[in-house]
């Protein structure tokens, strides 16, 4: 007898159903699964097995054929055991075909009948809405992610009998609540604005990377602050939007990040990662390709410490990111594109004993030392970073005093009026912050008067910054205007976007 019941797979970060069919006849008894299975859909045939009678359901002993369609398309993970269980028991006609037709079913089998969690639930889910679907039954720890899309009925489960049950008519079970606000996750464990001492510039700075989503460099002295300011971000940066979070939670739920309590990002993503990483954990990739940590961090933080300690070839595969927003993985078995807008924070010693620029302690490298070891960061790429910071070591008057700082819900608060003015600005072109615009637009967002035209030029001139700094020195006045609620684009404002390009040269040469 045949059978037909409808699962769910994710291709890059979008979701697709895939059509479970179940065979049985009469021969020698085998169990074969077709449609272009990886090995971990191959190995579901053991599974499903031990599962079925370890849980006292009948195991047919004849030939079981399985096809996933559509069959031209790679399948991978273990989300189709539950699909190829429940198939069996409808084609031996252990249940109503009519009963299972209105579900999309995923998760993966336990020896002993359990059901557990897979990765991809949100995206499955939205598949299941988008092609009509009722309901979406799944493992519990995925119910709360899957339950974040509104009108599919999505029930959680624990065990293979339990679905059988449910199925049959003999068990209710409430379909899952779509998840509050309140329950996702937030803080990182990042420093407050307001423990950072001194470093007045730097906060200033790092205000207006926030309230713009701009690149930064952070260049400094060993215990000068720079990572304690840089996860201080997190706390500055204005919660995600719906639309942001819904995107980010897309990522984090392909790659089985998200835990049942909280299955949906409020708050912005901030990666770290260690500077051994790979080109391809950095960016993504695999046979079948994955999201690497730059796609992890979109709408949020992409911290890079110790910048010229990460290999060359790892640095120069941020420039197709940081420029268009979105990483683009080639294999021979597909082709797949994720988005990668993030803030990029990166951190820097002057020098590599780190006292270059430090006034109570002497640098013991030689210039073409200092030269090497600022050569690891490519011209290219800083031109791509919009805010060079020199962050120096922080004086013992300023660690003495006791005074209260400047919190981040303060700088938060401005962050987002900011960014409001921006959302208003782009409602209609599909940008989130000045850091998105392009050249076009910046002819249009960005004028500039004949004072603050010569003060660009003499930069230039003086600085030797390329075109595209020039665009940056733009987005930056941008935001700059922004936080002073400003519509025109000043000198001042000019001036001090240009002043957060200064170490071009110092830098690189």
């Amino acid at each position: 007898m045949l059978a037909k019941v409808v699962s769910s797979a994710v291709y890059g970060l979008d979701g697709y159903l895939v059509d479970v069919e179940v065979d049985i006849s009469q021969g020698l008894p085998m169990f074969s699964v077709v449609g272009l299975p990886d090995l971990a859909v191959k190995e579901s045939r053991d599974r499903v097995r031990a599962a079925m009678k370890n849980t006292g359901l009948n195991f047919p002993i004849k030939k079981i054929t399985v096809n996933l369609a559509p069959a031209d398309v790679k399948k991978e993970g273990s989300a189709f055991d539950l699909p190829m269980a429940i198939g069996i028991l409808v084609a031996e006609g252990g249940l109503a075909t009519e009963r299972v037709a209105p579900y999309a079913v995923v998760g993966e089998l336990s020896l002993d009948g359990r059901v557990r969690p897979v990765r991809g639930a949100l995206p499955m889910a939205l598949a299941a809405k988008k092609h009509g679907m009722r309901g979406l039954i799944l493992p519990r720890e995925n119910a709360r992610e899957a339950a974040i899309v509104e009108g599919l009925s999505v029930v959680g489960v624990d065990t293979l009998p339990q679905v059988i049950e449910f199925l049959d008519g003999k068990l209710s079970l409430a379909p899952t609540d779509a998840p509050r606000a309140s329950t996702a996750r937030s803080g990182h464990g990042a420093d407050d604005f307001g423990d950072v001492k001194g470093q007045e510039h730097a906060k200033r700075a790092l205000e207006v990377a926030a309230a713009g989503g701009h690149n930064v460099l952070l260049i400094g002295p060993p215990g000068s602050g720079k990572t304690m300011l840089a996860r201080g971000m997190a706390t500055i940066l204005p919660r995600m939007s719906l639309e942001e979070a819904l995107e980010s939670t897309k990522i984090h739920s392909v790659m089985g990040l998200l835990s049942p309590e909280t299955p949906l990002l409020s708050e912005r993503p901030f990666q770290a990662p260690h500077h051994t990483i790979s080109d391809a954990g950095l960016i993504g990739g695999g046979q079948i390709p994955r999201p690497g940590e730059v796609s992890l961090a979109h709408h949020g933080v992409l911290f890079l410490d110790e910048l010229p300690e990460f290999k060359r070839n790892v640095l120069e595969v941020l420039r197709q990111p940081l420029e268009l927003g979105r990483v683009t993985i080639a294999r021979s078995s597909a082709s797949v594109t994720y988005p990668a807008q993030f803030m990029l924070i990166s951190a820097m010693n002057p020098c590599p004993c780190g006292y270059f620029t430090d006034r109570t302690r002497q640098c013991v490298c030689t210039p073409t030392q200092i030269q090497r070891y600022r050569s690891r960061v490519s011209g290219p790429l800083l031109d791509r970073i919009d805010i060079h910071l020199e962050v120096p070591a922080v004086p013992f008057k300023d660690l003495a005093q006791e005074r209260a700082r400047e919190d981040s819900t303060a700088v938060r608060e401005r962050v987002a009026t900011a960014r409001a003015r921006q959302h208003d600005r782009y409602k209609t072109e599909g940008l989130f912050c000045n850091a998105q615009l392009r050249p076009r637009q910046l002819k249009r967002h960005c004028e500039i008067g004949d004072d603050s035209r010569r003060l660009i030029e003499l930069a230039m001139t003086r600085l030797g910054l390329s075109a595209r700094a020039y665009h940056r020195i733009l987005k930056v006045a941008r935001t700059i205007a922004d936080l002073d609620a400003q519509d025109r684009l000043s000198p001042a404002h000019v001036s001090e976007a240009i002043q957060y390009r200064s170490l071009d040269r110092r830098v690189v040469h």
